[in-house]
């Protein structure tokens, strides 16, 4: 499952959001994220669709894995 999911910006947000990432401002269609412990801080474009590359950029950015990821989504 190393194959990386298609997502909108906000989709992402919503998933980082689960491991204590926080909107801190939003700059044009940029969303400053950041979480206090593990000190973390991402930008997230607010696109319909992320391209691959830059989604596997942010997760490196947030240390989540893309199976951390999968399971994010899956939470309800």
């Amino acid at each position: 499952m190393s194959q990386l999911p298609r997502l909108s910006g906000r989709e992402l947000v919503r998933a980082l959001g689960k491991v204590g990432f926080v909107l801190k401002r939003q700059q044009g269609s940029h969303m400053i994220l950041r979480r206090e412990y593990p000190w973390a801080q991402t930008v997230v474009p607010d696109h319909k669709e992320l391209d691959r590359g830059t989604l596997r950029a942010i997760l490196r950015q947030a240390e989540v894995s893309v199976l951390q990821l999968y399971n994010l989504l899956n939470d309800s």
